[in-house]
């Protein structure tokens, strides 16, 4: 079975978006920057509340998928529908945009920690034009499973394999097939996992740094990097002497065009002009 090696690093960089959070981007920082089907990473972490209580106020997405995943805090979703939605401290909200939402995500507390992942998912091209809907996935939805070593997974999509028994998320069915794993292990860890051959995947240390590969080609990757992966039927992770925590995604690429103007991802410019035409009509929806 072919381990995958670590291919591609791309260091995080501070920057705010919303009503100015602060976060940091890895994947879909800039355009060439892209691992398909996935368009962006982001990581917001801070116990200031100064970096995050403007939050994201409402704002439009067309075209792909929104996943918010928290480790710690509470924010409030609503949208232009009447939708309202807590994510809270260990779960996740799994939005499919499609054709058009206009929403907001605001915290729900004025101190303490606020910490999570914002990724953006492709959709395929006769998919984008869908009704929008959402999964709003509490903390005791997401199954997790010690690990031999004293580790801990969380399954947010996809599958994962331990110990001879598989442990399947609450996202399942869609067609980019996603994987999405949030992975803890103790000091002189080692991880291992299959991943679909033909699938595109990258990791992302949100604290410590770890070691990916073979053991005789391995890479080191540090805290507040994606590393993408070459294809491969298995990932091989290690660590040394300090604890660390880690996202894996993959997912089945789409390998169709795609023309982003903020908020709206399509496959051409002229669906990206009448995105915006239906935005300031409000016929976004």
């Amino acid at each position: 079975m072919k381990t995958r090696s670590l291919q591609q690093i791309i260091p995080s960089i501070a920057t705010s978006d919303g009503g100015g959070v602060k976060l940091r981007r890895s994947v879909g920082q800039n355009q060439s920057l892209r691992v398909d089907p996935f368009l962006m990473l982001d990581e917001f972490s801070s116990d200031n509340a100064d970096d995050y209580i403007a939050g994201f106020p409402s704002h439009p997405h067309r075209g792909f998928e929104t996943v918010t995943y928290m480790l710690d805090g509470h924010m409030l979703h609503e949208d232009h529908l009447g939708n309202q939605g807590d994510l809270k401290s260990g779960g996740a909200q799994w939005m499919t945009a499609g054709r058009g939402i206009i929403h907001s995500e605001m915290p729900q507390q004025e101190s303490g920690r606020m910490r999570g992942f914002q990724l953006w998912l492709n959709l395929l091209a006769n998919e984008k034009m869908k009704p929008a809907r959402y999964q709003d996935i509490q903390p005791d939805e997401i199954p997790s499973m010690a690990l031999p070593n004293g580790g801990e997974i969380k399954v947010i999509a996809g599958s994962a394999e331990i110990n001879g028994n598989t442990i399947y998320g609450p996202i399942q069915g869609l067609n980019t097939q996603p994987l999405f794993l949030d992975v803890r292990l103790p000091a002189h860890s080692h991880f291992s996992q299959p991943i679909a051959e033909a699938h595109s995947a990258f990791v992302y240390p949100y604290e410590g740094k770890i070691e990916i590969g073979a053991v005789d080609q391995l890479r080191k990757l540090e805290s507040h990097m994606a590393g993408v992966l070459s294809n491969g039927e298995r990932i091989e992770i290690r660590n040394t002497d300090q604890p660390v925590a880690f996202l894996l995604l993959a997912g089945r690429p789409l390998r169709e065009p795609i023309v982003q103007y903020g908020p709206f991802v399509m496959n051409t410019r002229e669906e990206i002009d009448q995105a915006l035409s239906d935005y300031r009509n409000g016929q976004l929806v």
